[in-house]
């Protein structure tokens, strides 16, 4: 009866907020001269705009040797170029009422801006420059390398997902760079040279391997005007080179166990083998991983956490340009051994396979995720998402307008089809970390 309710209220909601919706025809596009493309909306409900910029390059593009190079130059991008010296990116934005941020994953790195409207000229004079003209200078290299080992060794002491997610990726991929974590390895880190950051910048920095997304109180003329000011005498350059490597079909299940003296409770991460985030399997896979982890009504909340074996569940899948992982993890409570928590968890997805999700289970998730798209709209941040993901990973923006459409049409049998077909023993790679084996 609560599922039928929250399920209700979840779609009273969605369909208010639907008749607000942003439109592909409010959205308008233009690519410079050297192929670097621009997606712009104007929005006028505030007078700030923010900007988005996804160079295609993560660790994925990496290998052996120069691992975490692409996180790397996340940090450099902020540290001078040729017209403003280290640290003065971020001082010349706060300055003019801005601020930013950056990201780097497996695909992509990105870097968004958030300012005020009358600072957009500014913003382009700060992106043109670090884009063309990048300074990678020995001792900030140096300083920033420091950054990064510390900055990897603080983060896996730290977390224990974190730490088992990276030696689990390095299991389930045998062959392909996913196996690469993002930070990189120690080793690379340490060993990067000059000409090994000056390359990698060369080649994945270039103004045709970028799209950036600017919405806000802006008026697209004047943003291809700026953009081709300062962006459009950056010269293009060769296509990087493409990822060649396809892992192979993985035949049957994997397993680690990573000690961790320190750990008070075990951490368990059950993986499966998905497809690439532009596949039409995406929208049912996206609902069978809230059917089974996400929230107080999932089946893994109330199969672990309501019966007290865990204190924690949930999955995240690794959207990316080629087949990646579904995540599906938990944390067990105090005193509760691994074996015990991995049945459990088992037999909970494999019921989900045998027998399917209830139309109260689909409609609830359905109604969520039609929430969430629209709720990103609300936003200048959330608008400039929502496009460059779709743009960057699925080809094209628009397909972000066809999401809600994808959903609506899911059944129950769509859904119990794709756990039968990747939800299988032979495709996932299970980790345990505790602080000694059972």
């Amino acid at each position: 009866m609560k599922l039928r309710i929250l399920a209700a209220a979840l779609a009273y909601a969605a369909a208010s907020y639907a008749q607000a919706a942003l439109t592909a025809d409010q959205v308008k596009t233009f690519t410079l001269d050297n192929g670097m493309k621009f997606i712009v909306l104007e929005s006028s409900s505030i007078p700030n705009a923010t900007m988005y910029t996804y160079f295609k390059v993560g660790s994925r593009n990496e290998a052996p040797g120069i691992t975490g190079l692409s996180h790397f130059f996340e940090h450099m991008m902020f540290n001078g170029s040729k017209h403003y010296g280290p640290k003065m990116f971020d001082r010349t934005m706060e300055a003019n009422g801005g601020s930013n941020n950056a990201y780097t994953n497996s695909d992509v790195t990105v870097y968004q801006d958030w300012f005020p409207a009358s600072s957009l000229e500014t913003i382009f004079k700060l992106e043109g420059d670090r884009i063309g003209h990048l300074s990678i200078d020995p001792k900030m290299v140096d300083s920033e390398r420091g950054v990064v080992l510390s900055e990897r060794s603080t983060g896996l002491e730290n977390s224990n997902v974190r730490m088992l997610m990276q030696d689990l990726d390095s299991v389930a991929f045998v062959a392909h760079p996913y196996a690469i974590p993002t930070i990189g390895w120690e080793s690379d880190i340490k060993a990067w040279t000059q000409k090994d950051l000056e390359n990698y910048f060369r080649t994945y920095y270039a103004p045709n391997n970028a799209v950036s997304v600017i919405v806000g109180d802006v008026k697209a003329d004047e943003v291809k005007k700026l953009a081709t000011k300062y962006l459009g005498s950056i010269p293009k350059r060769a296509a990087p080179p493409a990822v060649r490597t396809v892992e192979p079909e993985q035949k049957g299940e994997r397993r680690l166990f990573v000690a961790k003296p320190s750990a008070t409770s075990a951490n368990l991460i059950v993986a499966y083998k998905v497809p690439e985030r532009a596949s039409a399997d995406t929208y049912a896979l996206d609902v069978l991983q809230s059917v089974l982890a996400e929230g107080k009504t999932s089946r893994l909340y109330k199969a672990l956490v309501e019966t007290q074996l865990a204190t924690s569940v949930g999955a995240n899948s690794s959207d990316g340009f080629d087949p990646g992982l579904l995540y599906i993890m938990t944390v067990a409570a105090a005193g509760i051994e691994p074996a015990r928590i991995e049945k459990a968890m088992l037999e909970a997805i494999d019921k989900v396979v045998k027998e399917g999700v209830s139309e109260a289970e689909l409609q609830k998730v359905k109604n969520s995720r039609l929430l969430g798209i629209y709720r990103l709209q609300e936003t200048i941040n959330g608008k400039a998402q929502l496009l460059g993901n779709y743009e960057v990973f699925n080809g094209d923006y628009r397909k972000a307008f066809d999401a809600p459409a994808a959903y609506e049409k899911l059944t129950t049998a769509d859904i119990q089809a794709a756990a039968a077909k990747y939800l299988k023993k032979s495709q996932r790679t299970i980790g345990v970390l505790a602080a000694k084996e059972d």
